[in-house]
């Protein structure tokens, strides 16, 4: 099964929590942060006001607590609007 967003939405996939810290300290699972990166899995048509710069495969920045989170065939997924991606990861 397939997510199509409509109009100004985008699918995204959440990246994976960091498991250690840079220094090499293994977290527990409770002192990891979520992860504001997402993957770009699927994106609407767009509005005639809102143009869509984004595009399937981008890697993004998104705003901490926006979304919804969508669960389909054992996946987990968060549909944004356009507006609450802050920028594209490279």
């Amino acid at each position: 099964m397939t997510i199509k967003p409509l109009q100004d939405r985008v699918v995204l996939q959440m990246a994976e929590a960091e498991e250690t810290t840079k220094s090499g300290i293994i977290l527990a699972g409770s002192a990891k942060e979520k992860p504001e990166i997402a993957n770009v899995i699927e994106v609407g048509d767009g509005k005639k006001d809102v143009e869509m710069t984004v595009k399937k495969g981008d890697k993004v920045l998104i705003s901490k607590y926006s979304g919804t989170n969508v669960k389909l065939d054992g996946e987990e997924y968060i549909i944004v609007k356009m507006e609450d991606i802050l920028a594209i990861v490279k």
